[in-house]
């Protein structure tokens, strides 16, 4: 199972060097060197007292570094550079795909499995509920002290995760313990998605006759969604898996932010597997209403947004 924790195909490739920092935004080349200047630097071993004991830190250790920013200023290009560069055991997924593994092996199982890792890069960090508060703390914690380090991106910064979504104040300490592990890194800039590109995803009159050759799927849209609730998202990357293009008819906006979400969580295994999007309806960047994108998941339906407009405009 970890052997399959690795980069998207899209970063296969991906290096600090092929980064492209925007000049208007001077904090991209920082990070990037930053974060190059962390994957090469060793850690240095635990230093010991008496009789051998190992010596308590009285702060913990700054041990990954957590990049901070909107969408699309090359978070997840600069997370795979890091993936590349780390020349000892390493391992790159999505917050989902690493909390799937805990629900698959157990927390100790998955702790067993990922022990000895030397670099452990985690996409999309979210804490959507307390239950993932805990385990990725504790995994982190765990982790850490056995000299595993971490790289991490989100659209939050650490102490602010879960802000909005659950009563995070009960869970202040657990998210102060583990934002504290972590040096934080904000990376200003323009959504590189959308600068070359008209502000809204592109829809077509008849999907059938505009899908690319290859392997394609055509569904009614809510259909599409229905089908998502008797899918748990950890499995979503089944759904897409050595498809070319996709095409949803008639779509429509959301009623029900538990569809919204999974929704969200299928276009980010969309966007990392670059499956195409062919679509009629409402254009998928405006299937989120005000309410929605007033509440605490406004971020991640802004990315997905940011997403979509890339995957309907790839045959433009």
């Amino acid at each position: 199972m970890a052997a399959a924790l690795v980069p998207p195909p899209q970063f296969a490739d991906a290096s600090f060097a092929s980064y492209r920092p925007d000049p208007e935004y001077p904090s991209q080349a920082a990070v990037r060197d930053a974060v190059e200047a962390f994957v090469a630097t060793r850690p240095e071993p635990a230093k010991r007292g008496l009789f051998g004991r190992r010596r308590e830190p009285v702060q913990p250790a700054r041990s990954g570094v957590y990049l901070d920013g909107g969408f699309g200023v090359g978070k997840t290009h600069l997370l795979a550079a890091a993936y590349h560069a780390e020349p000892s055991r390493k391992t790159f997924g999505t917050f989902i795909e690493y909390t799937a593994l805990v629900g698959a092996l157990g927390f100790q199982g998955t702790v067993d499995l990922l022990r000895g890792t030397s670099l452990v890069c985690i996409d999309e960090f979210e804490l959507d509920d307390p239950g993932d508060t805990m385990v990725m703390t504790r995994l982190i914690k765990e982790l850490s002290e056995s000299g595993t380090r971490f790289a991490a991106t989100s659209n939050t910064p650490p102490g602010a995760l879960g802000e909005g979504r659950f009563a995070a104040q009960d869970f202040l300490r657990e998210i102060q313990a583990m934002s504290d592990r972590f040096e934080t890194m904000r990376i200003d800039g323009l959504d590189y998605r959308r600068r070359a590109v008209d502000e809204s995803a592109r829809t077509v009159e008849d999907v059938a006759a505009s899908l690319p050759t290859g392997s394609t799927t055509l569904d009614d849209f809510r259909a599409v969604v229905a089908h998502l609730a008797s899918v748990h998202p950890s499995k979503y990357v089944a759904l897409v898996d050595g498809l070319d293009a996709v095409g949803l008819t008639d779509v429509q906006a959301f009623t029900d932010q538990t569809d919204a979400l999974r929704w969200v969580a299928l276009v980010d295994r969309l966007y990392d597997a670059q499956v195409r999007i062919v679509a009629s309806g409402t254009p998928l960047d405006r299937v989120y209403p005000q309410t929605m994108l007033d509440g605490g998941y406004r971020k991640k339906y802004l990315r997905a947004a940011s997403r979509v407009v890339a995957l309907s405009r790839a045959l433009d």
